[in-house]
C-alpha cells in the first residue's frame, strides 16, 4: 500500500461508491459540486475522487491506492492534481506579484497539510479565492497533463470566489473555465454555502450532497488518526453532529468538552428564560473580536442541546446526543412546549447565526438576535 498524507475517508461509502461506478461506466460529469455541513468531510472526498481520476488501476469500489498515481495523489504531490483553496491576502503583493505570492503561500500550506493533515485552520484568519488564483487554475489546466491522463481542478470552499457581493470578479473568471473546460479536465467544487455561488456557477455543476457521518464513525476516526482516547473519542464523536472537522476543532480549542458544553448550555437558559435580561447579558458576554472559532463553536454545541430539547419532546430519551445530561434536557424540553414541533425554525436561526460569524458580523449583536429568534421557536 502506497504510503498517503492523507488519512483514509470517513464515511460517504454510499456516494464515493456511485461516483466510482459512474467513473468506471464512462458517466462521470465533467464538473462536480460537492455541499454539505462543514467539516464533513467535502474536501477529502473530492480528493479521493481526484485520486481515482489519476489512478493507473482504478477498481469498482475507487483507487487502487497502490499505483505511482495514487501514491502521488495521497502525498498531495501529483503534477495533474491541482488543490485550490482561501487563502489569507499576502502584504504588501499587489499585481504580479500577488499571484506569485498566492502561489507560494498555497505551496506552503499544501506542505503543511502533508506534515499535519489534520491540523485546524485558524477560524479567526480572513481568508479568500483572488481572480489571480482563478487565473492561475485556468493556466494549471491549460496544459498538456503530465502523467496522467487527464488533470483534476478541486477548488475548496469555492463561495470564497465571492466574500462580497460587490466583488465577484473571482467567480466570474471562473465561471469561464466552467463554460469551456478543457476535455480532459475535470473539476470538482466544494463549499457549505451552495446558495452563494454564482447561479451561472450552479447551473454548469452537477451538485452532489454529503451529509453527517455516524457518530460511531467520527469517533472510530479521532481514535484511529488523531489519537484520542477511545472514550473522550466517543463522547466528541456525539457531540460533533457529524462533522469530523467541527470535533477536530472542539479538540484543539479545548480539553475540556463539559466546559464548552456549559457555555453552549448558558446561552439556552437564556433563550428560554422568562426574562429578558439574560438574554442581554449573554449577548453582553459574547466575544467582541478574535475569537470567531470558539464562538462558532458554541454556537455548534448550541445547536446539539436544541436537537437534544426536540428529540426528547418528540422520540424519548433514547434519542437524546448529550445522554449524560437528561435531566437538564428533560427541564428544557418541559419549559419549551413548541421545541418539536418549531425545531427547524431553532436549528435554522442557528445556522444563520454561524454563517453571520464567517462573515465577521459581531459576536455580540448575532448572540442578541439569535436568543431572540430562539426564544420565539421555542415557546
Amino acid at each position: 500500500m502506497a504510503r498517503m498524507a492523507l488519512p483514509a475517508v470517513a464515511g460517504h461509502e454510499r456516494e464515493r461508491a456511485a461516483l466510482a461506478r459512474a467513473f468506471a461506466e464512462g458517466r462521470l460529469p465533467q464538473s462536480l459540486l460537492v455541499h454539505g455541513p462543514p467539516g464533513v468531510g467535502k474536501q477529502r472526498v473530492a480528493l479521493w475522487l481526484g485520486q481515482l481520476l489519476v489512478c493507473e488501476d482504478p477498481r469498482a469500489a475507487g483507487p487502487c491506492g497502490e499505483c505511482r498515481g495514487c501514491a502521488l495523489a495521497g502525498r498531495l504531490e501529483h503534477p495533474d492534481v491541482h488543490w485550490f483553496f482561501p487563502l489569507a491576502r499576502p502584504k504588501g503583493a499587489s499585481g504580479n506579484r500577488l499571484a506569485s505570492a498566492l502561489e507560494d503561500a498555497r505551496a506552503a500550506r499544501l506542505e503543511a497539510h502533508r506534515a499535519e493533515p489534520l491540523a485546524p485552520r485558524d477560524p479567526d484568519e480572513i481568508t479568500g479565492i483572488y481572480l489571480a488564483q482563478v487565473h492561475q487554475m485556468r493556466r494549471a489546466v491549460s496544459a498538456r497533463p503530465a502523467m496522467a491522463r487527464r488533470r483534476v481542478l478541486l477548488v475548496g470552499d469555492a463561495e470564497a470566489m465571492v466574500p462580497q457581493e460587490a466583488n465577484q470578479e473571482a467567480a466570474n473568471a471562473f465561471l469561464k473555465l466552467l463554460e469551456e473546460p478543457p476535455p480532459d479536465t475535470h473539476v470538482v467544487i466544494t463549499t457549505a454555502v451552495p446558495d452563494a455561488l454564482l447561479p451561472t456557477i450552479r447551473s454548469r455543476v452537477v451538485a452532489i450532497r454529503l451529509g453527517g457521518v455516524p457518530a460511531d464513525v467520527a469517533a472510530a476516526f479521532l481514535s484511529e488518526h488523531a489519537g484520542v482516547a477511545q472514550d473522550r473519542a466517543a463522547v466528541v464523536g456525539s457531540l460533533c453532529d457529524g462533522s469530523i472537522g467541527r470535533a477536530l476543532a472542539l479538540l484543539a480549542e479545548t480539553e475540556d468538552e463539559d466546559g464548552a458544553r456549559e457555555r453552549a448550555a448558558r446561552l439556552v437558559e437564556a433563550a428560554l428564560s422568562d426574562d429578558e435580561a439574560p438574554r442581554w447579558a449573554a449577548a453582553l458576554a459574547a466575544p467582541v473580536s478574535g475569537s470567531r472559532g470558539e464562538f462558532a463553536q458554541t454556537l455548534d454545541l448550541l445547536a446539539g442541546w436544541f436537537r437534544d430539547i426536540a428529540a426528547q419532546a418528540s422520540a424519548g430519551n433514547d434519542a437524546v446526543i448529550n445522554a449524560d445530561r437528561l435531566d437538564r434536557v428533560s427541564a428544557w424540553s418541559a419549559a419549551a412546549p413548541r421545541a418539536a414541533e418549531r425545531a427547524g425554525d431553532a436549528l435554522d436561526a442557528i445556522d444563520r447565526a454561524l454563517e453571520a460569524t464567517r462573515r465577521n458580523a459581531d459576536p455580540q449583536l448575532v448572540t442578541l438576535e439569535l436568543l431572540f429568534e430562539l426564544r420565539r421557536a421555542a415557546r
